[in-house]
């Protein structure tokens, strides 16, 4: 499925070495300004290129407004939004046309379509993520309006939780062939309480499915997570007092519904699995290989994730909040009951 969301809805397309990447936005709500510059920021911290210890790629990845927007503003209409791919190199995947790579999704989707494109990954690449990251710009715009912001930091990078020696656990991996993961956290600030639905459709649960849709995302975790299974439920509960509540660990989700605090959200992130030591693998035909995967790899996807899980963590608040919009105009007017 390449469509995400109810309301603001989005749908991405391209692949890894095809012509280009983006996303149709169908559901933006109008009269939002709206240019290139408010996409590209986000765009820039994702790209490739910009550094020794990321993919040596070299992609500009300017966005494009193909829709939607008139003088500045969008219209209702569908907003489309396109990224030229620059420095598309097919050529290079050839020799594994017809091999298996450990860790990538090569042997499910020859399993689950009996095609695939080799170049790269093709749709299951991680420079799939443009067009989300585009759309989540967009949500993010709107979502400033109504004073909801977003931010994400690495929290972790192979068990080190010293930005001092980051960089350094990076090169040595890079050094010897291999790759390194690490944990994210993202915090959505000024979100109101009642945004979610129950039971079903539960806030938590569509915040973890749209950060698990992330490829290299193995596991997420929400406010506590794993940690609330070790405490007792008088240290895990949030208590409440007239002013609010005093703790987190609900993560600003309770019952599917948003709290009004802070949403923490928390994904652990694999190794990239494209490294240049030697693994062993079958062919198309099941016979076993040795491969080595060389090219253009970042030796840690963790730095360039965090825009992507920031961009779909507003893509869930916006989808969730247009939803409440839908129904608030049947609650009572608490100012006309005295």
């Amino acid at each position: 499925m390449n469509t995400f969301g109810r309301n603001f809805r989005c749908t991405t397309f391209g692949e890894s070495h095809g012509n280009a990447l983006g996303v149709v936005i169908d559901g933006c709500p109008p009269g939002i300004p709206l240019t290139e510059g408010d996409i590209q920021p986000l765009l820039d911290r994702r790209r490739p290129g910009t550094g020794p210890l990321v993919s040596a790629r070299t992609e500009p990845d300017r966005v494009e407004i193909l829709s939607g927007v008139f003088e500045g503003k969008t219209t209702g209409a569908p907003v489309a939004l396109l990224v030229r791919n620059r420095d598309a190199k097919p050529g290079e995947y050839d020799t594994l046309r017809d091999v298996f790579r450990p860790g990538h999704a090569d042997m499910t989707y020859q399993a689950r379509f009996g095609i695939r494109d080799h170049r790269g990954g093709g749709r299951s690449s991680g420079r799939e993520t443009v067009g989300r990251v585009a759309a989540g710009a967009v949500a993010m715009k709107i979502l400033e309006g109504q004073g909801i912001r977003i931010h994400g930091e690495i929290r972790e990078i192979h068990g080190t939780s010293s930005p001092e020696q980051w960089e350094e656990v990076i090169r040595k991996a890079k050094a010897e062939g291999d790759s390194v993961g690490g944990i994210v956290e993202i915090v959505a600030e000024g979100c109101p309480a009642g945004i979610g639905d129950p039971v079903m459709g539960k806030l938590d649960g569509v915040v973890a499915g749209a950060l698990m849709g992330i490829g290299a995302v193995k596991g997420v975790e929400i406010g506590s997570g794993f940690a609330a299974a070790r405490r007792r439920g008088s240290e895990n509960n949030d208590p409440i007092v007239p002013g609010g509540f005093l703790s987190n660990h609900a993560g600003g989700i309770l019952g599917g519904i948003s709290t009004g605090q802070a949403i923490v959200v928390r994904i652990a992130v694999k190794p990239t699995p494209s490294i240049s030591k030697p693994q062993q693998t079958v062919d198309a035909q099941g016979n076993a290989r040795e491969i080595r995967v060389e090219g253009r790899h970042d030796p840690c996807i963790v730095p360039r994730i965090v825009p992507v899980a920031e961009a779909m963590l507003a893509l869930v608040l916006l989808d969730a909040w247009l939803e409440r919009e839908k129904y608030r105009r049947f609650l009572p007017d608490k100012e006309s009951e005295g």
